[in-house]
């Protein structure tokens, strides 16, 4: 079986993180996200594997290369304009011989067994299988209507709540036969789920859709990206933390220096060279990466920090992301899903709250912000 990951998206939802940097390479709990997709992969011996980028593409071969040093063989291919989802397979048609493969969304994070998937789409000798998940608000979705032999009937593409007739929603993950690409056109925009799909149903090949109640999470809005981080680190989805774990539930990378006066409670990530001053206070469900500093008495919670952040005295941090060398001066306060993109720098004595985004670069002077 061979794979095609996803990952031409733009992220606008997730900007300003995601302005110089593609979303599946943000952080996961100190690892890019992408690499969790190539560990899933490689878990189920999947080892052939082609990442279709577009959108600062260069990121993904920069870090990852050949993939070799995880076991797998990584094809890069740099979409010259964007394609769509199904476009994207199709452009790497030839690479896929007339293997089974596996297609993934690359913004999804999920702990789904690959092997049950294969053997439900050989019993039911489909052509497509979609993996299928419910959701609480299934309007931003599409939804996919199946018979009672889990055959697709229909598809309905983010519909209204007048127009919801299933629970099922399209997972954005699928295994496919490369025989269907041939109903694809070359060269163009084309979606899975606008486009092949509808077609393969006109054309009475067989769709069938594999219900999964396992753990699935679209990681493409801040409120997403930071629940995602929670899950993981409550142990809802399988991962192997970096660092060594200093007490129940803290994990520490190399070279950290914790104040004994500083209380960090798990569970909790910190990534290598970070300091924590005396008196500090690092709440559940935070994550802390590569060399950050948090100065005195600053409380931290249920935050992400990205590399170099540095955090004044008296700051408090809730709910928020911060990414990468974001300078906080003393008494700082960030709340409920404030976002600051890379480099932002803010002046003590400011408050920011209520989903506030802060664009990478910009400089807040001291007091100037209460929302």
């Amino acid at each position: 079986m061979k794979a095609v990951i996803l990952v031409g998206g733009q992220g606008t939802r997730l900007r300003p993180l995601t302005t110089k940097i593609p979303k599946p390479m943000l952080p996961m709990a100190n690892i890019p996200f992408f690499e969790h997709t190539l560990r899933l992969l490689k878990k189920y011996g999947v080892e052939d594997i082609i990442l279709s980028s577009g959108y600062l593409g260069e990121h993904f071969k920069n870090y990852f290369k050949d993939g070799k040093h995880l076991g797998v063989n990584l094809t890069h291919v740099i979409e010259e304009k964007p394609l769509g989802t199904c476009g994207a397979v199709k452009n790497v048609e030839e690479l896929l011989g007339d293997e089974t493969t596996v297609v993934l969304n690359g913004d999804i994070l999920s702990n789904i067994n690959l092997n049950q998937l294969l053997d439900f789409h050989k019993e039911k000798k489909a052509k497509v299988t979609l993996t299928l998940y419910t959701v609480e608000d299934p309007t931003a979705y599409g939804l996919v209507s199946l018979n009672g032999d889990s055959r697709v009937q229909k598809f309905l593409e983010k519909p209204s709540f007048d127009e919801i007739t299933t629970h099922w929603i399209n997972a954005g993950i699928y295994l496919l036969e490369p025989e269907v690409l041939k109903y694809a056109p070359a060269g163009e925009n084309y979606s899975f789920e606008r486009g092949l799909f509808p077609t393969l149903l006109k054309k009475n090949e067989p769709i069938s859709g594999f219900p999964f109640n396992g753990y699935w999470k679209d990681i493409g809005s801040p409120v997403h990206y930071l629940k995602a981080h929670h899950d993981i680190l409550e142990g809802r989805v399988n991962f192997d933390f970096v660092g060594k774990e200093i007490k129940p539930g803290v994990f520490a990378g190399k070279n950290c220096k914790i104040s004994d006066k500083a209380t960090v409670f798990g569970p909790t990530i910190i990534g290598d060279n970070c300091t924590i001053d005396d008196h500090a206070m690092v709440f559940s469900n935070t994550t802390i990466g590569n060399n950050c500093h948090i100065a005195s008495s600053a409380k931290i919670y249920d935050s992400i920090f990205f590399d170099d952040v540095k955090i004044g005295k008296n700051c408090v941090i809730k709910g928020s992301i911060l990414g990468r060398n974001v300078k906080l001066s003393d008494e700082v306060h960030t709340d409920n899903l404030a976002v600051l993109g890379d480099q932002v720098q803010v002046g003590q004595k400011n408050f920011l709250a209520r989903g506030i985004k802060v664009s990478s670069k910009a400089v807040i002077e001291n007091e100037q912000i209460r929302f």
